[in-house]
Formats: structure tokens, sequence, C-alpha cells
């Protein structure tokens, strides 16, 4: 987008925002200052959150970017592997020259050895966007990992901690015994979930599995009836192209993957095969290639059919979410107009 072009819709700050914040960071005179000043800034209303969301490889960094740029502010990623500092070519994350452009946020951010969960992510962001909103008015968030958006925007459901010995059952039995296991140990444990869940999901799977075999209820049945009430706005905006240039795309981009090293990632990732963070798509087909099952053009057509499927659950997730307006990613100008319109 052209420098004239965001001209023309400019970002809407109160001035005495602007004065506070010249406050915080010029007035060395009065010590107490800064505390009375970060709590009116806190207190600040109309602050906005808007969400990128849609399928992989769809186009959401490029859109973020441009609209972080537009609004001077920072993007907050909303995607359950990037926030991975062990994981970089086979979850897609940003380049360096797009980091470099706008600040980032849960992007490398964790270790594969650590849990990482909805839960994590929605106090993550829910303390990032209260520290952002110091200096900005809007904060972008971006990603695919619909649960995690769902926690940030909605609240979590409260399910009980679960055994760690019964999450390493679950996974275990995956790995050796496959997504076939996982489905056919759900249809037997929580038909509920069977007949209205993710069933082609392993991550869903698995945490359904557990839940059920730590607590003997379906997962469903912890379902918040109410959801959180945020104190900011929360503005959706969904990406969608024609599936068969999606599907170009993300052949397109594994082949890139692999071309830029992807096998060579995996390989240092072997002693941690293990862990949950690997149990996703790019590394456990690879992991096949390595230990010789499979013929690394095998690997990549495996990798492209299981992210095709994976960009389906996300639609479909997406698409169940009324506040969000669907849009091209071309469509930059009319994004524009439609958030300045919702913000005014």
């Amino acid at each position: 987008m052209l420098d004239w072009e965001r001209k023309e819709l400019p970002v809407k700050r109160k001035k005495y925002d602007w004065i506070l914040a010249d406050n915080v960071f010029n007035n060395d005179n009065d010590p107490g200052i800064l505390a009375g000043v970060l709590t009116n800034m806190t207190l600040a209303k109309n602050k906005t959150v808007i969400i990128i969301a849609g399928p992989t490889a769809v186009g959401k960094t490029a859109l973020a970017i441009e609209l972080a740029r537009h609004f001077n502010t920072e993007i907050i990623s909303a995607d359950s592997r990037q926030c991975f500092k062990e994981l970089n070519i086979g979850v897609a994350r940003p380049s360096e020259d797009e980091l470099r452009q706008v600040k980032h946020h849960f992007i490398a951010s964790h270790s594969i050895h650590e849990e990482v969960t909805a839960a994590t992510f929605e106090e993550y962001a829910l303390q990032k966007v209260n520290e952002l909103f110091l200096l900005h008015d809007v904060v972008v968030m971006v990603g695919g990992t619909g649960l995690y958006i769902k926690a940030f925007c909605e609240g979590l459901d409260s399910i009980p901690a679960i055994d760690p010995a019964i999450r390493q059952q679950v996974m275990k039995g995956y790995e050796e015994k496959g997504l076939p296991w996982l489905q056919e140990k759900i249809r037997q444990r929580d038909s509920l979930f069977f007949e209205k869940g993710e069933i082609q999901n392993p991550q869903r799977l698995m945490r359904a599995l557990e839940v059920v075999e730590a607590t003997g209820q379906s997962i469903f049945s912890f379902r918040n009836k109410d959801k959180v009430k945020r104190d900011f706005t929360i503005i959706k905006i969904g990406l969608e192209i024609q599936k068969e240039e999606l599907h170009r795309n993300i052949h397109t981009r594994v082949d890139k993957m692999i071309g830029a090293g992807l096998v060579e990632e995996v390989r240092s990732l072997l002693p941690y095969r293990h862990l949950n963070a690997l149990q996703t798509v790019g590394y456990a087909e690879l992991f096949e290639y390595i230990d010789g099952t499979v013929s690394l053009e095998k690997a990549a057509e495996k990798i492209k059919a299981a992210t095709r499927q994976y960009a389906k659950r996300q639609l479909t997730w997406f698409r169940k979410d009324a506040a969000i307006k669907w849009f091209e990613p071309q469509q930059v100008g009319e994004i524009l107009q439609w958030i300045a319109d919702k913000i005014k």
C-alpha cells in the first residue's frame, strides 16, 4: 500500500493518549508520575484488537504486517507452533525481513520442552495486549489456531488437570498406532466427541481422549456456557481464496520448505520426536523419511495432503464464527475501510 493511501484512513487516537505517552518517556521530574500515567492509560477506552484468521498459506502474515504498519502497532501471533524457538522452516515462521518490518510477539517465545496450551496463550496474549495498549489504540493478532483465538476472545473451558502419565500413554498410542487407533478409542470412550468433534485432527483427538480417560466425562461436558466479555473491542477478519489457489500455495510452500532445509531441521530434532510440539504436520512425515520407511518424494506428498486437510479443518472452524468478516487477501483497501467504519 502506498503512503498516500495510508493517510486516507488515519489512526484515531485521543490527544491525551499522546500526552500521557510523552510523559511516560520524557518526564523525569516527578518520580511518582509514571504510576499515575500508566494507570490512566490502562483505563483508556476504545482499544481494539484486529484479528486476522484463515487457513494456512492464504496470506495472513502479509496482511497482518500491512495493517500493523498502517496503524503503527505490533503483532501477536496466534499460532500454536510458531511459538517454539526450535521450529522454524516447518512452521512457516515469518521471515527475518518480515519480523524486522513489524515487531511480533509469541514467535520463538517458548521451547518445545515447555507445555504450551490454549490457556498459556490466553494468559500471554491478554498480558501482552494490555502492555501494548499503553502505547497503541490498536493491536493486530494473526494466526490459524482457532482454539487459541477462541481462548483469547471468549475464555477457556474449565477442564481438570490431566495426569502426565495419561497424556504420555495417549501420545505413545498415537505414535505407535496412528490416527485410526485414536478415532476408534474416541468412538468407544467419547461418542459425543466422535459425533461432533474434529475426528480428523490428531491433536484434538488426543486431548479429548486424555480428558475422558482422566475424568470419565466427555471434553464437551466441560464447555463454558458463558463467554468472557473482554474490556476492549475485537474485530475479526477472515481471509479466503479459491480452493485450487490455496492448494497451489500449499504445494509451493512445502516444496520451498524442503528446498530451504526442512529435512535438516527435522533431523536435528530427532532426539525430541516424542514431544507433543513435534506431533505436527511437516515433522511427523519427515521422521518417517529419516527412519527409511518412505521416500522423500512420498514424505513431501504426505505433508501436502496433511496440510490440505488441516486447511480444510481451519476453514470449517472459522466459518462457524458469525463475527468474522471475510475478504480476499488483496482487498486491503476494503479491509481498511471496513475497520475504519467499525472503530469510528
